[in-house]
C-alpha cells in the first residue's frame, strides 16, 4: 500500500506540473499572443458560456472559481487585447454579457485543439475497460478537489 501511495502521489504531482507546463508552452505561440493561463481559461469560459447562455460576469466567476475583482481585471485586459467584448443584454438592459471576438474564438479553437490531442492520445492507448477505470479514478480526483474548495 505504501508503494502505491507513493506512486499515486508522484504521478499526480508530475502530471499536474506537466499539464501546466505543456499548456503554458502552447500559449506562448504567435497565435496565442502570449496569453496567461488565467486569460486563456477565461476566454474558454466566455466561449463555452456564450454557447450555453451563461456568459455574464457572475456565470464566469462561478465557472472559474475566481473573485469578481480578478475577473474584472482579466476581462479589462482581454477587452484591450481584443479577445472579448462586453455587450448589454437585448432583453434585460441591466445584464451585461461577455462575448468572444473572432480573435477570442480563434485562440479558443487552438486551445481546444490542445485538449483534444491530449484526450485523444490517452483514449487511444487504453481499452474500454481501462478507460472506464480511468474515468472512475479521475472522478475520485475531481471529487477530492471539489470537496476541499474553500
Amino acid at each position: 500500500m505504501n508503494n502505491e501511495y507513493s506512486q499515486i502521489n508522484n504521478f499526480l504531482v508530475k502530471v499536474f506540473n506537466e499539464v501546466l507546463r505543456t499548456e503554458e508552452a502552447s500559449l506562448k505561440t504567435k497565435e496565442s499572443h502570449n496569453l496567461s493561463m488565467r486569460e486563456m481559461h477565461v476566454i474558454e469560459a466566455v466561449c463555452d458560456g456564450t454557447q450555453a447562455g451563461k456568459n455574464t460576469a457572475s456565470d464566469i466567476v462561478c465557472s472559474q472559481g475566481i473573485t469578481a475583482g480578478t475577473l474584472t481585471t482579466t476581462i479589462n485586459t482581454l477587452v484591450k487585447k481584443g479577445f472579448v467584448q462586453r455587450q448589454q443584454d437585448q432583453r434585460d438592459k441591466r445584464v451585461v454579457r461577455i462575448l468572444p471576438t473572432e480573435k477570442g474564438k480563434s485562440v479558443n479553437e487552438v486551445h481546444s485543439s490542445f485538449h483534444h490531442k491530449m484526450v485523444s492520445a490517452i483514449m487511444s492507448a487504453m481499452t474500454e475497460d481501462e478507460l472506464a477505470m480511468f474515468v472512475k479514478g479521475l472522478a475520485a480526483v475531481k471529487n477530492f478537489f471539489e470537496s476541499n474548495k474553500k
